[in-house]
């Protein structure tokens, strides 16, 4: 047993696009045919399936010389209860990282890629066959770290749901988010296709497709030039928050000046909810995992006390 062992180790997974089809389908064959009766090459949903196996069976291998472990899916983790001093390892891509980052309270957590030719990585630094050598190093805390800030929305009920990379306030479907918005000071009523509230991490994804948007729209509309400087993402640990209003609709009854800024630790973004039904606060683009935010709601959005922190 590995100095350290006395920690657990819980790997998180999440299912393949191959394991979501047969599940839908039935059976291997069903999910083939649907596949390539809609013209796809199925070959790519087994080529990934056994990738991620292979990596699932390296780590699992892993484990078995470390000690207390436990291995759980990506729907679970919701309801899941880690340990102070777990060792939190997620194999999948990107997105899996993200999602298993705002259940946890500072546990370590290890990105594993279980294909490097497929995804990027950026939060998977390793690969499967490492996982064995960074556990010790991990558990006797030699390994360096990064610290990610998180987001953290709290309802005026007190239900709370953290972000690694963003949140999403507004309607469940394609109608208007209506509702209060204040930021300090100012205050005005908003009609709106929802707002993003993102972290550093998250600035490189959602938001920056909400700013170049905007440019585009306005370089678009200008008879002049207008020159806009090229996106900076903030850093992962930055001490602050940027929202961005969706499609603000100026109008008789709602205003379209407080649509972006950002939120300091000490003056968060407040909102209150004009949706009868619908409204919602998902976040990481889990739509499933959300806090109901309906007529008269307030939702307080900051920066999370607690923050990530990824091994690198």
């Amino acid at each position: 047993m590995n100095a350290g062992a006395e920690r657990k180790v819980v790997l998180v997974t999440r299912r393949t696009r191959l394991q979501d089809l047969v599940a839908q389908h039935h059976t291997l064959a069903q999910a083939r045919f649907y596949v390539e009766h809609m013209g796809a090459d199925f070959s790519d949903y087994l080529a990934e399936d056994q990738a991620h196996a292979e990596g699932l069976r390296v780590a699992r291998e892993a484990l078995r010389g470390w000690g207390r472990a436990q291995v759980i899916e990506r729907g679970h983790l919701p309801n899941f209860i880690f340990g102070s001093e777990d060792i939190v390892v997620a194999l999948g891509q990107d997105g899996l990282v993200a999602n298993t980052m705002k259940y946890l309270r500072g546990q370590p957590l290890i990105g594993l890629n279980p294909e490097p030719r497929r995804w990027d990585g950026v939060l998977l630094p390793f690969e499967p066959a490492d996982l064995a050598r960074l556990l010790p190093e991990v558990a006797l805390e030699r390994r360096p770290t990064r610290s990610v800030t998180m987001a953290e929305a709290r309802l005026s009920d007190g239900q709370t749901l953290r972000a690694v990379n963003d949140f999403f306030i507004g309607p469940r479907s394609h109608t208007s988010a209506l509702y209060e918005i204040q930021l300090g000071e100012q205050r005005e009523l908003q009609s709106s296709s929802g707002v993003i509230v993102s972290t550093g991490l998250g600035s490189t994804a959602w938001l920056r497709s909400v700013v170049a948007g905007s440019v585009g729209i306005a370089q678009a509309m200008s008879p002049f030039e207008v020159d806009a400087a090229p996106w900076q993402p903030l850093p992962w640990d930055a001490d602050h928050l940027v929202f961005a209003v969706r499609e603000p609709f100026p109008s008789r009854s709602s205003q379209a000046t407080l649509v972006y800024g950002a939120v300091q630790a000490g003056q968060p973004l407040r909102l209150r909810s004009r949706m009868p039904e619908q409204g919602v606060i998902f976040s990481d683009g889990i739509e499933a995992d959300y806090l109901r935010f309906t007529a008269g709601m307030e939702a307080t959005v900051g920066v999370a006390e607690c923050r990530g922190c990824l091994v690198v």
